[in-house]
């Protein structure tokens, strides 16, 4: 029986799957903090000692999001073409994207980025043959900088070499990938996808103390990538086109962060309709850093505005005295975002908080549908992805996995905020990563992926549909 030992060691805990192979199954699972202030390989070895007989295991990989994630600036030339498919490449890296600067960076945008230290620049501007100025005027700006990290080089062909040679004096590590947008509105962010991932893997796990960790041979990806390459895999099949579950969608509700995948063509689904904006990518990403169900409760709260929040609650758990309630609960996790729901009551109040996270998250993701009047009468534009017959979203992340009700957070999507121009899904089933298995099977995926497949198909669990 050939066995995989697979872990994420994750901002808040690390965990540990031990599979099967051959049946493509769970044989054990364990978890436990992530020790990322002290030494992360204590927290690895104190999964390995709750899982107990491990050492059989051939095979042993990891994936990280701890520390932040791989935390990576995006630079651009024009707000929504290159510096937007730069974000876009990054998110689909994995990357958690701290900010996107465009045009001519200035002094203080210098020092914006010296302050938020990252771990990658992706520096992009220009398409092949376009605009040189930029992408040099901000390649000399960075150079001057006091700070310096691995820098993936995706601009414009014709400056790449001189940019190159003014980061490297700069001390830099550059590293140079095809252009990101090589012609006006044409996307090419695959390559540098892989190089991020790359740089991810031989540069950031070093820095992080992620390399030679007990029982891991190597540190792959980041968390996110993980459940990506999983999303898709799940969607495709093992042997390609039409084996797999078809369009999905993925919703990772973490303590920092809101992650909604799409694996989706997005075309329209309305005859009359025209695209609008840059082509989106089958496979996408999207994180709301303000939207963490740990750091960013009282956030949420806010954002869905407390009173109408209130009322959610009323709706879905009536007669319950929400108002203290929720606020001594908001207080105590600003104190420690590492706690948990103590009481029936915090458990309710944490599963309308995700909830509103992914309608929220979700609403962001999804595409929208503006009606434009003209003198020859009414147009219909579409931004972004029609989701509308996407038929299966998966939910993972703690408040899913360990709630008692997962319909409830997971609905937040179909539900929405309200907003009827957002082309969210309209009538999809829902499922369950109760043992938190996406990360497992996306770091299977490359390599084994019919085990991880099934994997997958006997660890997802069908819900009802949740509280409308």
């Amino acid at each position: 029986m050939e066995q995989a030992l697979l872990f994420d060691i994750g901002s808040t805990f690390t965990k540990a799957r031990l599979v099967d192979l051959e049946q493509g199954i769970l044989l054990a699972s364990s978890e436990a903090e992530t020790t990322v202030q002290e030494d992360v390989s204590l927290g690895v070895q104190r999964t390995l000692e709750e899982l107990g007989n491990w050492e059989q295991a051939g095979i042993r990989l990891g994936c990280s999001s701890a520390a932040g994630g791989l935390r990576l600036i995006a630079i651009g030339l024009v707000p929504s073409l290159t510096a937007e498919a730069a974000r876009r490449a990054a998110l689909g890296a994995g990357a958690r994207v701290l900010t996107t600067f465009s045009y001519r960076l200035s002094p203080e945008e210098v020092q914006e980025i010296e302050a938020l230290a990252p771990d990658i620049i992706l520096l992009a501007g220009g398409t092949d043959g376009g605009n040189r100025e930029h992408l040099l005027a901000n390649s000399r700006l960075l150079a001057e900088s006091d700070w310096s990290c691995p820098l993936v080089l995706a601009g414009n062909i014709k400056a790449r070499g001189q940019a190159q040679a003014l980061l490297e004096e700069g001390g830099f590590q550059v590293f140079p990938t095809e252009n990101v947008m090589p012609e006006l509105e044409v996307l090419n962010i695959e390559p540098c996808r892989k190089l991020i991932r790359q740089v991810f893997l031989e540069r950031i796990t070093r820095a992080r103390g992620l390399e030679n960790l007990p029982a891991i041979d190597n540190v792959l990806m980041p968390t996110p990538a993980a459940v990506m390459e999983a999303a898709d895999l799940l969607q495709r099949g093992p042997g390609g086109a039409d084996q797999g579950w078809g369009d999905i969608m993925v919703a990772d509700i973490g303590g920092a962060t809101t992650d909604i995948h799409s694996l989706a063509e997005g075309t329209p689904r309305q005859n009359g309709v025209t695209p609008r904006g840059l082509p989106e990518p089958r496979a996408k990403r999207t994180v709301e850093g303000d939207l963490g169900l740990r750091y960013n409760a009282r956030n949420i709260v806010e954002t869905w505005s407390k009173d109408c929040f209130l009322e959610l609650l009323e709706k879905i758990f009536p007669a319950g005295d929400w108002e203290q309630e929720l606020e001594n609960y908001l207080s105590r996790l600003e104190k420690n975002p590492g706690s948990v729901p103590l009481t029936g009551s915090e458990q309710k109040i944490d599963a309308v908080l995700g909830r509103a996270a992914l309608a929220l998250s979700g609403d962001r993701h999804c595409g929208k549908m503006e009606r434009v009047f003209t003198p020859q009468g009414p147009v219909l534009f579409q931004y972004g992805k029609d989701l509308t017959g996407v038929p299966c979203i998966i939910g993972c992340g703690g408040v899913l996995a360990r709630g008692p009700t997962p319909e409830v957070v997971i609905d937040g999507i179909a539900a929405g905020t309200g907003d009827e121009g957002v082309l969210r899904p309209e009538n999809p089933a829902y499922y369950l990563d109760r043992d938190y298995i996406m990360f497992a099977a996306g770091l299977l995926a490359q390599r084994y992926p019919e085990a991880a497949f099934r994997l997958m198909e006997n660890s997802l669990i069908k819900l009802e549909r949740g509280t409308d």
